[in-house]
Formats: structure tokens, C-alpha cells, sequence
């Protein structure tokens, strides 16, 4: 893009930041991202021009007014969570939705898929894990296999195993975004036979009620994390007005920034598996109050906080 075309674009939303007294914490870290962002592409193709030091000064005093008399690194974790994270997933909200689609199709592939044919559950989840499943269900214990570790052990190799999906969901978008799209397409086609070997059984209800404990967040967590790779990928084939390389570099960041947001919900999905699922005798109650709280939580953190927190700031777009 030439310079007087990159002036052009931004002037407006520049002329907008020059006014730091007065604004609150939230809109302060909307705007630095922006200019940062524009700081960033300005040093890569004007590394000497007067807009890349107007930029720069910028950015400057925008980083004196947040950090100013507050501990960096301390502040800096706090604003991540309030601010960043919920912003990224408002500036994606197109990928986060689409990874949603493509999931839900998926599943809906499984479910039909095990319905019509009697030899695709196994073909999916192995003979060994069906074979134990039914043997569970014949002694009254269709869920045992949640009660047959240690949870500290559980707790260990299912955090493990849902950090390594979550991060091949980003790091597979590297590939155009279809290596997240076959990663969604194995994880929701794998759950969706996994829910019919249940239904079948007429043990759908009690399947949500129990696995969905631990589902909720995981699955949510599945789903951002192809959204992040979707950001990954999509940067490399739609550039847009930048160049493919600062393109790439920026989708790689913003990724690669949802997956870290994310950890925490990762892990507490684990802690559920491992630690309270394995209650299988639960009262219904119980069970639905906490399904609903996970996903009261992740609708309004990544939805509806990101929205409100968006058009309270009411900065232009970029």
C-alpha cells in the first residue's frame, strides 16, 4: 500500500487517539492495539517517514497513560483478560462463528452417519472403547470409564490431550486454514458418533447431563481454538490491503493470543473431567446448574461482553 493511501485510511481514526485525558482503561487499550498494529505495518514499509515517528509517538504516550503509576506486568495480565482478549474475539467474531458452523455440521455428520451405518461407531471410536462402553451400560455403570483413574493421573493426561488439540486447531490453519477444518471435521464428527452410541441406548438425556459437565467448556474451547486457526489461515490467503507477509505475521499473532486466553478454560474442562464428572450419581439440579453456568459464561464472555465492550469504546473501525 502506498504511504499516502495508508495516511488517507487512518487519518481520521489517528486525529481520534490524539485525545488520551478523560478516556476510560477500556477504550485506552482498544485504541493502543489499533495504533500499535499501524505502528507495526508503518516501521515494516515506512520505516523513515514522518508517519512512522508520528506513530510512534504516539503509541508512546498512549503506553504512558495506561502504565502510569501501576505495576506494567501486573496491569498488563489484567488488561489482556478485560480488554484484548474480548476485543480479538469481537475483531474475529466472522472465524469464531464459521469454526462454530463448520463443528456443528460435523457433528451432525457423525450423528447421521452412526445412524445409517452400524459399523461407522466403531470404525470411529475403535472396537476396545465401544466394547467396554457396552460392557459399562450392562452393569448399570454406562459412565464408569470416568471413575477408572486416579484424577490427579486423569486430571494429567486429559489436560494434555485437550492442550494438544487446542493448539493443532491453530497451528493446522497454517496450512490455508483447511489443516483446522480437518481438525474440526475429526473432533465434531468423532463426538457426534460418540452422543449416538448413547442415544442409541436411550441414554441421551442422561449422557448431557453427565459428559456435558466437562463438554460444555471443552468443546466451546475446540471451537474458539478453530476459530483461531481459521484467523491463522485466512491471513495468508485474504491479505486484503496489506502485504502477505505482515498479514501473516499478524494473523499468527492474533491466534496465537486467542489460544493463550483460552488456557485457563482449557484446564478447568480437564478439572471437571477428572474431578466432577466422575460424580455420575450427581442430582440432576446439580448437573444443570453447572452445564449452565459454562455456557452462560462463554456466551457472555466471548459474545456478548466483546459487543458491549466494542460499541462502548465507540471507536471507528479500522
Amino acid at each position: 500500500m502506498r504511504e499516502a493511501l495508508f495516511i488517507k485510511q487512518n487519518s481520521l481514526k489517528w486525529k481520534n487517539c490524539e485525545k488520551i485525558d478523560g478516556q476510560n482503561p477500556d477504550e485506552l487499550a482498544e485504541k493502543f492495539i489499533s495504533i500499535t498494529d499501524d505502528l507495526a505495518y508503518a516501521k515494516t514499509f515506512y520505516p523513515n517517514s514522518k508517519t512512522t515517528q508520528y506513530l510512534n509517538n504516539l503509541a508512546a504516550g498512549f503506553h504512558q497513560s495506561i502504565y502510569k503509576n501501576q505495576k506494567e506486568d501486573q496491569n498488563r495480565i489484567i488488561w489482556f483478560w478485560k480488554a484484548e482478549l474480548p476485543l480479538l474475539f469481537h475483531r474475529y467474531r466472522k472465524e469464531l462463528l464459521v469454526s462454530y458452523f463448520f463443528f456443528l455440521t460435523f457433528f451432525c455428520v457423525g450423528l447421521l452417519s452412526a445412524k445409517y451405518d452400524q459399523t461407522f461407531v466403531r470404525f470411529i471410536l475403535g472396537d476396545t472403547y465401544v466394547n467396554m462402553t457396552q460392557a459399562n451400560i450392562a452393569k448399570g455403570d454406562p459412565f464408569g470409564v470416568y471413575k477408572s483413574t486416579n484424577e490427579w493421573l486423569m486430571l494429567f493426561m486429559i489436560a494434555k490431550n485437550n492442550l494438544y488439540v487446542t493448539v493443532l486447531s491453530y497451528l493446522a490453519g497454517i496450512f490455508c486454514s483447511f489443516g483446522t477444518v480437518f481438525v474440526l471435521f475429526k473432533n465434531g464428527v468423532m463426538l457426534g458418533v460418540f452422543e449416538y452410541l448413547f442415544f442409541s441406548q436411550d441414554l441421551g438425556l442422561k449422557s448431557i447431563l453427565v459428559i456435558w459437565i466437562h463438554g460444555t467448556l471443552e468443546i466451546s474451547c475446540i471451537i474458539i481454538a478453530g476459530g483461531a486457526g481459521l484467523v491463522f489461515g485466512n491471513s495468508i490467503i485474504f491479505p486484503k490491503t496489506f502485504s502477505r507477509l505482515y498479514s501473516f505475521k499478524r494473523g499468527a499473532k492474533d491466534g496465537m493470543k486467542i489460544i493463550v486466553g483460552i488456557l485457563p478454560l482449557v484446564f478447568l474442562a480437564a478439572i471437571f473431567e477428572s474431578f466432577v464428572t466422575r460424580h455420575t450419581g450427581m442430582p440432576a439440579w446439580l448437573s444443570v446448574f453447572i452445564l449452565a453456568a459454562s455456557l452462560a459464561f462463554v456466551i457472555a464472555y466471548v459474545i456478548i461482553y466483546p459487543i458491549r465492550l466494542s460499541k462502548s469504546l465507540k471507536f471507528p473501525k479500522e
